[in-house]
């Protein structure tokens, strides 16, 4: 067998615009993340596995909690909740966070819980929520935890289902960029809400606290967060034409830094980099040759679209290299993996893709083995 290498072009197919050198950028934030939601790769990294207070930003899990019950079809959002003295007297407006002032033995649906969760960031709609679906919140946070650990969170503990601070309370900001895109992708049908500005309850209206919904016009969720110790939080999401940006930073200094750093923030992810089609599901990289097979050739297919998240200044240096084995021997089947596809973008490592059979190849008979091995022997074919 005979190891092959083809140098393909880079950023084919693709028509490009002149753009400057992204230039070195840096943030206030304690913990900061941003992340391309199309292909999941991360543009900034600054201690992102941290396990940090998360605060308000944690009701994320909750929410995700109940849009899960929701998807199953053991929630609807008809359904009614009590209001516990519990929940009235540890995340009312008494206990000092934030509310929806609900009161004690009030029915309210799963639609406004969930507005009072996102909108206002209700610590009594958290609690109210946890103790109707599992009896009691030390109960929903073991569920928290377990769900968070299937869906793959590595660095986050859930102590309770509103954010107040707790020693064993943490999430990294990446957890929480990785949980923000589950939500956007999992559950379009709710994801509206995030973007709601305001919401009336108990003739009280509250504005959502997402700084970037009144700066950034492409904002369009998910939630903030403050402690003392975590300081001002932000989980946010921006959609500009066909790409989307998920940013998680943690530890500002007050609400207008919070503001004026996501906008710095975002808006450079959005200036600096952009998607780019390597190649297309299906593009042929090379026919191989095949022994006893039906056809000479084999066409050797990109297996799924290939889309990488790349800085504008380096869209031109990216490098695809095709190894792969040839000949391969009959029958090969369509999708039966051939080669790989390796791609080198500056300041990434090298990323390898399967490079599989586009179409099945049938081996011979007896009579055509005989026929492949005189030509072989008197041609060398």
């Amino acid at each position: 067998m005979k190891i092959s290498r083809a140098l393909l072009s880079g950023i084919s197919a693709v028509v490009l615009m002149a753009s400057a050198d992204a230039f070195a950028i840096d943030t206030k934030a304690r913990n900061m993340i941003l992340m391309d939601y199309a292909t999941g790769e991360y543009l900034y990294e600054k201690a992102i596995t941290d396990p940090i207070p998360p605060a308000s930003m944690s009701k994320l899990m909750t929410v995700y909690m109940v849009f899960d019950k929701l998807r199953d079809g053991s929630l609807s959002l008809d359904d009614t909740f009590k209001v516990s003295e519990n929940a009235w007297r540890k995340g009312g407006a008494a206990s000092g966070g934030s509310t929806m002032f609900l009161a004690i033995g009030d029915e309210v649906t799963v639609d406004q819980l969930l507005k009072g969760i996102i909108i206002q960031s209700g610590n009594d709609a958290c609690i109210v929520a946890a103790e109707n679906i599992a009896g009691d919140e030390d109960s929903f946070v073991e569920r928290m935890n377990e769900k968070a650990r299937d869906i793959g969170l590595k660095n986050s503990n859930f102590a309770n289902v509103t954010g107040l601070p707790h020693p064993d309370h943490k999430m990294s900001v990446e957890d929480l960029a990785l949980l923000a895109r589950k939500i956007i992708e999992e559950f379009p049908q709710f994801y509206h809400l995030f973007s709601q500005k305001e919401f009336v309850y108990n003739n009280i209206k509250q504005g959502n606290r997402n700084p970037l919904l009144y700066s950034m016009p492409y904002a369009d969720g998910l939630k903030t967060g403050h402690t003392e110790e975590a300081g001002f939080c932000l989980t946010a999401s921006a959609r500009k034409g066909n790409r989307r940006i998920i940013g998680v930073m943690t530890g500002l200094e007050s609400n207008k830094e919070r503001s004026d750093e996501a906008d710095k923030m975002m808006s450079w992810a959005f200036r600096e980099y952009d998607n780019y089609t390597l190649k297309k599901k299906g593009d042929k990289i090379a026919d191989v040759p095949v022994w006893y097979g039906v056809d000479k050739t084999v066409p050797m297919v990109i297996s799924d679209d290939l889309i990488k998240t790349i800085k504008k200044s380096d869209r031109n240096q990216v490098k695809m290299t095709a190894v792969y084995d040839r000949p391969v021997k009959a029958p090969v089947k369509m999708g039966q993996q051939l080669g790989v596809l390796k791609i080198e973008i500056p300041e990434k490592q090298v990323i390898e893709v399967p490079l599989v059979a586009g179409q099945t190849i049938n081996k011979v008979g007896f009579w055509g083995k005989i026929k492949n091995n005189v030509k072989y022997l008197l041609a060398g074919e």
